[in-house]
């Protein structure tokens, strides 16, 4: 689901990212990016990233997307990724 307001754009992702997902995710954002929105992730209904879901995700925040709502395990998930890249970090 796609929510605009004022503030920006806000995309609600729901179930797993995983797969074809994880590009189906890269190109809505892309989209959104270059139209100079500012872009939310809510990953409150998330059970499950995989692997390149994680990378896209740190992709993301890195271009200034945030992510919201994460469930414990998700958040888990993506503390552990990034420890994963960034050995030594907390």
């Amino acid at each position: 689901m796609v929510e605009t307001t004022a503030a920006g754009v806000t995309l609600r992702l729901e179930g797993r990212l995983v797969g074809l997902w994880v590009a189906e995710l890269a190109r809505s954002c892309d989209r959104q990016l270059a139209g100079g929105a500012s872009l939310a992730l809510d990953l409150g209904a998330v059970t499950f990233v995989d692997g390149d879901g994680l990378s896209l995700i740190s992709r993301l925040e890195g271009r200034g997307v945030a992510v919201r709502n994460c469930s414990p395990f998700v958040a888990e998930q993506l503390r552990g990724a990034a420890l994963a890249r960034h050995p030594g970090q907390t």
